[in-house]
């Protein structure tokens, strides 16, 4: 038995938004070296009144911004075992990220249909809800907010055998979601993880400041 530790991958796992289902698991070829995060605070207006300045409306808004590699070089190495990779090279798996920012081609048509028959108002069909997966302790739902790609090595046919992929999230709350909502009881079991995190810091008096206290 290997004494290697087992690596978790980061991804995105698609569900269905009423059911909570798992439609679709988008695992990271490789994790990225960087996790780039930001949280915007969700305070009163800058106009109110004085006596608000400490409260919060609302849980931050957090950003998520990070690097992927894809690579063939593995599976090519083995051709007779990746007959995919060696048609289409990582095309299927570009493709795959795509989706998460397209509507399917039938829900286009079928909006189109629509709208040839007279219908005035056609809302959009609620896409798959995504859930930024990094490890146990980081398990939120998203939605896509920046994608681009980087196609940097080519086979034979011009397929894309090497690409970098930036991703930029940002994260859906109960603001967004609502409390009854499958993502929004996904957000409130992140925000308390990250509670139960911090309760795990350590604690520290005046004295590590360097002073005896406040005035």
């Amino acid at each position: 038995m290997s004494s290697s530790p087992r690596i978790i991958k980061a991804g995105i796992v698609l569900i269905e938004p009423d059911t909570g289902k798992t439609l679709r698991v988008i695992a990271l070829q490789y994790n990225p070296e960087k996790l780039t995060r930001s949280l915007q605070m969700q305070g009163m207006d800058d106009g109110s009144d004085k006596s608000e300045a400490l409260r919060l409306k609302g849980p931050a808004i957090e950003t998520f911004k990070l690097e992927a590699d894809i690579d063939a070089a593995d599976q090519l190495e083995f051709p007779g075992q990746h007959a995919t990779v060696v048609e289409a090279g990582i095309g299927p798996q570009l493709a795959l990220l795509e989706s998460l920012v397209n509507p399917s081609s039938s829900e286009l048509r079928a909006r189109n249909e629509l709208a040839s028959s007279g219908v005035l108002e056609i809302a959009p069909v609620e896409a798959a809800l995504p859930i930024f997966v990094w490890g146990p302790n980081r398990i939120v739902p998203v939605k896509v907010t920046e994608f681009s790609i980087t196609e940097e090595a080519f086979d034979t046919n011009l397929n894309p055998i090497n690409a970098k992929v930036n991703l930029g999230l940002r994260s859906l709350t109960i603001d967004d979601l609502g409390f009854d909502h499958k993502g929004g009881s996904l957000f409130m079991a992140y925000l308390q993880s990250r509670e139960k995190l911090a309760g795990k810091a350590a604690t520290f008096g005046f004295d590590s400041l360097g002073i005896g206290g406040l005035p």
